[in-house]
């Protein structure tokens, strides 16, 4: 589902550079839940952010799905990001002016879905992760966990292959952290979805197929 050759990452200024990833090569299986740990400032979220299409890398060759990632730019690079990928962010990124289903209707704003379509969709999607008699709320009154499950469902409502989760637990109490490990469990069990997972927490990586290590942007388990 995912391949990556060689991949590097260099920052550079005036006076200095960084290199922030190291010649990575990983493949991930479909329906594998792969997690990736190490040290801050290892390169974690940078290779996520890689694979997410959201940054370039300086370097090597990654695929998804038997596609060459660098042959789409601009609103094709968008469209394929927005049908084959699904985000979910440690500091859930929710619009606060906007209720819950609204939030979680935001992916499908970019796909030919008209707004009934929308609605059903987010309300599936919200009732996946139990929080249909929340869709009326707004962010700010929910708790943490409730929040990343919002997000959960932001991510999934487009039925999406591949799920990118940075730190989805890191700002949840352990029994809310749980949580959440189950719902992505059961995506990826029941769904057969592709989750990579960013996480400092060991607990929860030994709940995943497989875990890698990166340390100073190199790969070393």
């Amino acid at each position: 589902m995912i391949n990556l050759k060689n991949i590097s990452k260099v920052y550079r200024t005036k006076t200095i550079e960084t290199t922030a990833l190291n010649k990575i090569d990983l493949q991930v299986a479909k329906g594998e839940f792969l997690s990736i740990m190490g040290p801050s400032g290892c390169g974690k979220s940078t290779l996520l952010n890689i694979i997410g299409l959201l940054d370039q890398p300086s370097g090597g060759e990654l695929s998804i799905d038997g596609e060459t990632t660098s042959n789409y730019k601009g609103k094709s690079l968008s469209k394929f990001r927005n049908e084959k990928l699904g985000f979910i962010f440690q500091s859930f990124h929710l619009i606060p002016d906007l209720n819950i289903i609204d939030n979680v209707e935001v992916p499908l704003l970019y796909r030919k879905i008209n707004a009934k379509q929308r609605k059903e969709m987010a309300a599936k999607a919200l009732e996946s992760v139990g929080l249909a008699n929340r869709k009326k709320h707004f962010p700010n009154q929910l708790s943490g966990g409730q929040k990343q499950r919002v997000a959960i469902a932001r991510a999934i409502v487009g039925n999406p292959e591949i799920i990118l989760a940075d730190e989805p637990t890191g700002n949840l109490d352990s029994h809310m952290g749980d949580e959440v490990m189950n719902i992505l469990s059961n995506l990826n069990k029941d769904n057969k979805t592709t989750i990579i997972m960013v996480t400092h927490d060991e607990r929860m990586a030994k709940k995943t197929d497989r875990l890698i290590r990166l340390y100073d942007g190199s790969q070393v388990a």
